[in-house]
C-alpha cells in the first residue's frame, strides 16, 4: 500500500505517456509496474513472470487489474496461478506488451518511440490517457460523454489547429504542446 501502489497511481495519473523498456527478467511487482505503463516494449530476451503463487502470495501492484484487461481473464488467471515465464515474443503476441525488439537494437528503438511521442500533441496525448483511464471504470454511455468532453478540450488547442493546417497543406505538423 505504501511502496508500490503510489507508483502505480502516479504512472496512471501522470498527464504524459509513460514508455517502459524491459531488458531482462521482470517479475512480480516489477512486471506489474511495467504493465501499468502506456507503452511497453521489451528486448527479445526479456521475460515476464507472475511469480507470486510460487511464494504463497497474490499478484499486487495492480497486476490483477491490468493483466486481465490486457490479455483476457482466462489467460491472466492461468499465468498468475501457474507462475509461467512469458517470453517477450509471447507477451507481444497476446497483447501484454506493445512490441519486442532484438536485444541489440532495443535502446535505439526505445529512443525512436520516445522521440515520436515527444513530437506529438502533448495535450491530446494527456486527454487520450485520461479517456483510457476512464474506460476502465465507466459504462459505454459514460465513456461516450467523457470522450465528447475531452474531444472538445482537444479541439480547443493550438495543436489541433496546427494538425488540421498541416493536413490541408500536406506537410508534417509542428506541435508545440498548447
Amino acid at each position: 500500500m505504501k511502496q508500490y501502489n503510489p507508483i502505480i497511481k502516479k504512472i496512471r495519473n501522470l498527464s504524459k505517456p509513460v514508455l517502459v523498456v524491459v531488458n531482462g527478467v521482470t517479475a512480480g511487482a516489477g512486471a506489474n509496474i511495467a504493465l501499468c505503463c502506456d507503452v511497453v516494449i521489451a528486448a527479445e530476451s526479456a521475460s515476464f513472470i507472475q511469480a507470486f503463487s510460487k511464494i504463497g502470495l497474490i499478484p499486487d501492484s495492480g497486476g490483477t487489474y491490468f493483466l486481465p484487461r490486457l490479455i483476457g481473464f482466462g489467460k491472466a488467471s492461468a499465468i498468475m496461478m501457474l507462475g509461467d515465464k512469458i517470453s517477450a515474443k509471447e507477451a507481444e503476441r497476446t497483447g501484454m506488451i506493445y512490441k519486442y525488439f532484438p536485444d541489440k537494437v532495443l535502446v535505439k528503438e526505445a529512443e525512436k518511440i520516445a522521440a515520436e511521442l515527444a513530437k506529438l500533441p502533448t495535450r491530446a496525448l494527456a486527454f487520450t490517457k485520461e479517456a483510457l483511464n476512464n474506460s476502465l471504470h465507466q459504462n459505454l454511455d459514460q465513456q461516450l460523454a467523457s470522450e465528447d468532453l475531452l474531444q472538445q478540450k482537444a479541439a480547443a488547442t493550438n495543436d489541433f489547429k496546427e494538425g488540421v493546417a498541416a493536413f490541408i497543406e500536406k506537410r508534417k505538423a509542428d506541435f508545440k504542446g498548447d
